[in-house]
């Protein structure tokens, strides 16, 4: 299902198979908030999706430089949950940063 100039270099092979693909299309034709939650709350536990929400807040601050004790205190992540996520964030496959790149951009648009 990889549409022709979709690179996938950088993504672990072993991540990379067709249920994979479907999933991630799936997620691709939601749109709006309220189908994304509609659509985790029944693929995922909350607990699941809490903990997704978790890696991109701790992703956010280590991108602010926040300590690992002021980002463990402010979202409840251990610190080896915030040390995974910053491994990620500076030698994983850019995932992060293009998120954070994006999401910077979209509330820098709603400000102005």
């Amino acid at each position: 299902m990889i549409e022709a100039g979709d690179s996938l270099e950088g993504v672990d092979r072993r991540l990379r198979d067709p249920l994979n693909d479907e999933l991630f299309e799936a997620i691709l034709m939601l749109k709006s908030k309220e189908e994304c939650y509609r659509f985790f709350q029944d693929i995922a536990t909350i607990s699941e999706i809490k903990a997704l929400a978790q890696r991109l807040e701790v992703a956010k601050l280590l991108e602010k430089n926040v300590t690992y004790t002021t980002i463990a205190h402010k979202t409840g992540a251990s610190t080896a949950t915030i040390s995974r996520v910053k491994r990620c964030l500076y030698f994983g496959a850019d995932g992060y940063q293009l998120i954070l790149k994006r999401l910077a951009e979209k509330e820098s648009g709603e400000e102005k």
